[in-house]
């Protein structure tokens, strides 16, 4: 775990500095946006490849990585690796749609605290920091066995995060695969609507939240007769 010096007691706690390392633009904006939105933490930097963080950590104390696992010039835990071998001892959130859970294993051998998998929300994000921040202010001799296994389940165990009212999480996964699928041609709220199953206005609904969370983009489409429609794109790695 990361080892920065304690405040002294009646000081404020210094926020958590952390590199955002993600080698989509759009997606590393979306989520250094969702890190300052959090208290207690703030953005350090932002790499997008292992070179780019590799060199910013060499310059740069920090405290945390939000770590992409698939990145132009090598896998993330190779990163991680580096870094343990060189001496740093920052804590590892990893964001990936990565599934594998040798992977995880293997992350969690190398100092990976939490795993997120892509698309997610930022009050996803956001408890998973907060999870973070409690089990990192912990301090002190624990008690005994219950408040070590307190201490540890404020990192491994966060709560389900609740939609917006009227969203279902099995909806939302529907039509996230749907417009993931369809590539950079992108998808209108009718098309999507027909893929899943629901009425135009529900699947518009779950689209329009993609967008508001950073996943998906819009842009209306010209050359028809009558209004343009709104064609709706993955915002993330395909």
């Amino acid at each position: 775990m990361s080892t920065s010096p304690r405040p002294l007691p009646g000081a404020a706690a210094p926020p958590i500095r952390v590199l955002v390392v993600e080698d989509d633009p759009v997606a590393a904006d979306a989520h250094a946006l969702y890190v300052g939105r959090v208290p207690g933490f703030t953005v350090a930097g932002v790499a997008h490849s292992r070179c780019d963080a590799s060199q910013f950590l060499k310059r740069t104390a920090i405290d945390l990585l939000l770590l992409d696992l698939y990145l132009p010039d090598g896998h993330g835990l190779q990163l991680v690796r580096s870094l343990r071998a060189a001496g740093h001892a920052a804590d590892v959130i990893a964001v990936t749609s990565a599934r594998d859970l040798a992977v995880v294993r293997e992350g969690v051998s190398l100092g990976v605290v939490q795993y997120v998998l892509k698309p997610f929300t930022f009050s996803t994000l956001r408890d998973r920091l907060v999870r973070y921040a409690e089990f990192r202010a912990a301090a002190g001799e624990a008690s005994g066995q219950e408040e070590v296994d307190r201490a540890l389940g404020a990192l491994r165990a966060p709560q389900p995060v609740a939609l917006p009212k009227g969203l279902a999480v099995d909806t939302l996964q529907a039509v996230t695969e749907t417009l993931r699928s369809a590539g950079d041609g992108g998808l209108s709220s009718g098309a999507a609507a027909t893929s899943v199953g629901v009425s135009r206005i529900t699947a518009r609904r779950y689209l329009e939240y993609l967008v508001d969370t950073g996943r998906a983009g819009r842009a209306p489409q010209y050359g028809q007769i009558g209004r343009p429609e709104l064609l709706y794109r993955w915002a993330g790695r395909r």
